[in-house]
């Protein structure tokens, strides 16, 4: 009887945990919406720190800050959020709003037709949702399979077969999808400038030239680090060290 308990209290004991966050969740909004910044910042952040990843959660976190104008806090989440679910259109359009607020002016490189390709088409979806897509596939390519080997007449075997090769199609091309998106994910490692003023430097030491400053809320790109230094690479192509105080990875 006493284990039976005990299953029970632990059942009911996850239950609440599972509610928790989404009661906290509605309480951080319902302060958002009365214009409480500060204390849904603080009710956003504690759901954060349970270890819980949503793009809905670092859309608000995004937005919350940008009501208290903190720029470098706002286009992390932001990109947060997209990272998540490149998707998510609302984070993307409120982003392009926060990055006015920023200081930096940096004239992009051109792209190739594969880089556009792959911002445009690729990453419009995570990684895992192009592989789920291919699980997908491939089961609908079994079942169709199956229903070309049965049937009987020669029009239903040639539209079986068809649409057979053509989930095929659908499936390879979405595992293709799927191991590129994982690779950029895990090459670009991205990272916000959370200084108000951050001095680049030629070498990873506090002795070494400027080579140009960049201001919060700039997106950068870590190349590589060394001790308490990154070397980044920004839009227009400059690289240099930064000490990793001034920057927050994505």
């Amino acid at each position: 009887m006493k284990h039976v308990v005990l299953i029970v209290l632990l059942f009911l004991s996850l239950g609440a945990f599972s509610q928790a966050p989404e009661k906290l969740f509605a309480e951080a909004n319902t302060f958002y919406k009365e214009a409480n910044y500060e204390r849904a910042l603080g009710v956003y952040l504690a759901i954060e720190e349970q270890g819980l990843e949503s793009s809905d959660l670092y859309f608000n976190l995004g937005n919350t800050y940008y009501k208290l104008n903190k720029v470098a806090p706002a286009i992390f989440y932001y990109e947060k959020a997209l990272k998540l679910n490149p998707a998510n259109e609302d984070a993307a359009f409120n982003l392009a709003f926060a990055k006015r607020m920023t200081i930096d002016v940096i004239e992009e490189l051109p792209k190739t037709v594969l880089q556009r390709f792959s911002i445009n088409v690729i990453q419009k979806l995570p990684f895992d949702t192009w592989a789920l897509i291919a699980v997908i596939a491939s089961f609908l390519a079994s079942f169709l399979f199956l229903l070309y080997h049965f049937s009987g007449g020669t029009r239903k075997k040639l539209l079986y077969f068809n649409t057979t090769i053509f989930a095929v199609f659908v499936m390879l091309v979405s595992v293709f999808f799927a191991f590129q998106n994982y690779e950029t994910v895990q090459k670009n490692r991205v990272a916000i400038i959370f200084a108000t003023k951050a001095e680049i430097k030629n070498a990873p030491t506090p002795s070494s030239e400027e080579v140009f400053e960049l201001h919060e809320g700039t997106k950068v790109i870590i190349l590589d680090e060394l001790d308490n230094w990154k070397k980044i690479k920004i839009a227009d192509g400059k690289v240099g060290w930064i000490n990793d105080q001034e920057l927050k990875e994505i």
